[in-house]
C-alpha cells in the first residue's frame, strides 16, 4: 500500500521533472521561449499540484483507515455480542442440565413413593382379601378378623386362659354363626369349660359338637371328653353309654381304644 502511494506521490514530481527537461534541456534553441517568469510560474504550478495531490492521497488514506477502524470495532463488537451470547446459552445449558437432574431426582422419589403406597395398599388389600385355611384336615375361606379372632381364642386356651378363652370362643359362635370355624370352635370350646371345670357346660358342648359334626374328625375325642365330664360329675352310667357309642360308632380311632381303658374305672 505504502509503495503504490509512493508512485502516486513521484508521478507529478516525475512529469514535473520531465517537463522542466522539456523546457531547458534543449539548451540554447529554446531558451528564448520562456523567460524566466514563466519558468517559475511552471515550478510553482506543478508545486501546487504536487501539494495538492497530496493531499488528496492523506485524505483517502485517513478515509480508508478511519473506514477500517470503524469496520474492526464494529468486527469486535459483534464478536463480544457473540461472545456474550455464547456465555448465556452456556448458563442456559447448565440450568437445563440442572434442571432435568433435579427433574430426574423427583421422578425417582415420585415412582418410590408410588411403588410404595401401591405396596401398603396390596398389603392391607390382602389382609381384607379371605384367606384359605386348613384347621382339622378341612380347608376353606375366611376373612382376616375372622381368622385371626380364631387364632387368639384358641392361643388363650393354650396358654391355660380357661376363663378368658371361654368368653373369646362363645363370643366367636355368636359373631360369626356360618365361619368354617364353627365346628372346631365348638369342640375347643367344651375343652375350654373342661378346664375351668364346668363340666355340666361342657357336657352341653361336647354333645352339641357331636350332634352337629358327626363326620368331624375330632368327634370320637369329644365323644371321650363328653365321658370324662360325664364321670366327673360322678354320673359313672352315663359316662359307660357314652364310651360304648364312641366304640361302636368309631371303632378304629384312638379315642375308642382310650375309652375301652377307660370303662375299667368306670364302675
Amino acid at each position: 500500500m505504502h509503495s503504490r502511494t509512493l508512485l502516486r506521490k513521484l508521478q507529478p514530481a516525475a512529469l514535473a521533472a520531465g517537463l522542466l527537461l522539456g523546457v531547458f534541456g534543449s539548451g540554447g534553441a529554446r531558451a528564448g521561449v520562456f523567460d524566466d517568469e514563466e519558468a517559475r510560474k511552471a515550478i510553482v504550478d506543478l508545486r501546487q499540484r504536487l501539494t495538492q495531490s497530496e493531499e488528496q492521497s492523506k485524505a483517502r488514506e485517513a478515509a480508508a483507515s478511519a473506514q477500517i477502524v470503524e469496520q474492526l470495532t464494529a468486527l469486535r463488537r459483534s464478536l463480544l455480542d457473540l461472545n456474550n451470547q455464547l456465555e448465556a446459552m452456556r448458563g442456559e445449558l447448565a440450568k437445563l442440565r440442572g434442571n432435568d437432574e433435579q427433574l430426574s431426582r423427583d421422578v425417582a422419589e415420585l415412582q418410590k413413593r408410588q411403588k410404595d403406597a401401591s405396596q401398603t395398599l396390596d398389603d392391607r388389600l390382602r389382609k381384607l382379601e379371605p384367606t384359605k385355611v386348613a384347621v382339622d384336615g378341612r380347608e376353606f375361606m375366611v376373612e382376616a378378623d375372622e381368622k385371626k379372632a380364631y387364632d387368639d381364642a384358641i392361643a388363650t386356651l393354650r396358654g391355660g386362659e380357661f376363663d378368658k378363652s371361654v368368653a373369646a370362643l362363645a363370643g366367636f359362635q355368636k359373631r360369626y354363626p356360618a365361619s368354617g370355624y364353627l365346628d372346631s370352635v365348638r369342640f375347643w370350646l367344651g375343652n375350654a369349660l373342661y378346664g375351668k371345670r364346668d363340666y355340666k357346660d361342657a357336657i352341653v358342648a361336647f354333645r352339641s359338637f357331636v350332634a352337629t359334626a358327626p363326620e368331624h374328625p375330632r368327634a370320637p375325642e369329644a365323644l371321650l371328653a363328653l365321658a370324662n365330664s360325664q364321670a366327673e360329675m360322678k354320673d359313672a352310667r352315663s359316662a359307660r353309654k357314652t364310651i360304648e357309642d364312641l366304640v361302636k360308632t368309631y371303632p378304629q380311632s384312638e379315642a375308642a381304644q382310650a375309652g375301652k381303658e377307660r370303662l375299667a374305672s368306670l364302675k
